[in-house]
């Protein structure tokens, strides 16, 4: 098991031009792009897991130092028992329901292999998640991935299976939070090097779990993947894309983020300064634990606090996988999805995600991280052969109502 708690100083950064990428693998092909952000995602969610809920000093002094790797359960042996409503283990490894929802809709795509709608989350995703027992890390068992999503998620079934909501609205009524943002890195990665596709594919798919800045934010997390896979991508291109089609709260929440976290060259300096900067936006107010009156309430006006910081973190760590992780990690609060997003934006850009970490949190986990990348790199191809065939069609249609500059 590998165990980093020793305090360390933060990586130097200043020399790297504004934006420059760290670490990264150039020429970097579909493949390793899709493979690198998923199982980049799910190293990023297995390493935030067991410090979820707790502020940057509640965890340098359960830990002795900063987080630098994968460590134990919070409460120790008594995981079970500390939290009754959450009884997961996490920690040693395990992923949790990010990582569990992400390879669900990697099947979806792998299964439909085109675009995928609110109506597929219906016909595919929850079905899935009810009738097909897989092994839960966080649970020890074999057991549905429904009785291991938390209640955000379980709405999806509430409303799409039970109550036969329409799946394009399914998503208004839960509460608004990062529920459908974590999981929408594979809508990114199909959509790669096209940021707005992206973002519509994930708006459609996100409104039968998700209303609001909740919505909007599975559409800029998608967007912002889709972007990182660009030959070239940087830091910097990738917040420019999300910026662009970022709408209300969510769009100044990344603005002022990201524009603090270029002052900074180590997460440890960011940590205070980022939260100070997404906490007018955020809902859920100064303790994780205890939530305030408005929050995670339908708002044009605010944005999840993860997706902001993500991509502050990724900003701060100039692409750098390692620290954009471990930024995200020891900031806290929702850190498992913080580091989830931060991880598939930097393993999209190419960064490579340290093999010691991936291989400690599939033995783990007991599952084969690398798989759902090879999987969606297929059906990507495939969906993108389509898509030029359509385009084609479209073209031919096109010239012939007589437009000029359209031919054959």
């Amino acid at each position: 098991m590998i165990r980093g708690m020793t305090p360390k100083e933060d990586t130097p950064g200043g020399e790297q031009s504004r934006g420059a990428l760290r670490g990264a693998v150039r020429g970097t092909s579909l493949e390793e792009r899709i493979t690198g952000a998923l199982v980049g995602a799910a190293v990023g969610d297995a390493l935030g897991g067991p410090v979820e809920g707790h502020s940057p000093d509640q965890i340098l002094e359960r830990h002795g130092g900063r987080v630098h790797g994968v460590v134990g359960p919070w409460h120790g042996e008594d995981w079970r028992t500390a939290r009754p409503i959450a009884p997961y283990h996490k920690g040693d490894g395990h992923v949790t329901d990010d990582t569990l929802m992400t390879h669900a809709l990697v099947r979806v795509y792998a299964r439909v292999r085109d675009h995928l709608d609110a109506y597929a989350i219906a016909d595919h995703l929850v079905p899935d998640l009810m009738t097909n027992p897989r092994w839960i890390p966080e649970l020890e068992a074999e057991a549905l991935p429904l009785h291991r999503i938390f209640l955000a998620e379980k709405w999806l079934v509430a409303r799409l299976h039970y109550g036969h909501v329409d799946p394009r609205e399914a998503g208004t009524g839960n509460i608004v939070n990062c529920g459908a943002a974590m999981y929408m890195a594979p809508v990114g990665l199909v959509n790669a090097a096209n940021p707005a596709a992206a973002y519509a594919e994930a708006l459609d798919i996100a409104g039968a779990h998700q209303s609001s800045y909740g919505r909007e934010a599975a559409g800029v997390l998608a967007a912002g993947v889709a972007a990182a896979c660009a030959p070239g991508a940087t830091p910097d291109s990738v917040v420019t894309a999300c910026l662009s089609l970022a709408k209300d709260g969510t769009r100044d929440a990344i603005e002022k983020v990201c524009d603090v976290a270029r002052r900074h060259t180590g997460f440890e300096s960011a940590l205070g300064p980022l939260r100070k900067a997404v906490a007018p936006y955020d809902t859920v107010g100064p303790d994780y634990r205890s939530p305030s009156l408005g929050a995670r309430r339908p708002s044009r006006l605010h944005a999840i606090e993860e997706l902001p910081v993500a991509l502050g973190m990724l900003t701060v760590a100039r692409g750098d996988f390692r620290q954009a992780v471990l930024g995200a990690v020891n900031y806290g609060r929702d850190c498992d999805s913080i580091a989830t997003m931060a991880g598939a934006l930097a393993g999209a850009l190419g960064s490579p995600v340290p093999e010691d970490w991936a291989k400690t949190v599939a033995e783990a986990s007991r599952l084969d991280l690398w798989e759902p990348g090879r999987t969606l790199a297929e059906a990507t191809r495939e969906i993108f052969e389509r898509d030029v065939r359509r385009r084609r069609a479209h073209e031919r249609a096109f010239a012939g109502m007589g437009e000029p500059g359209c031919s054959d």
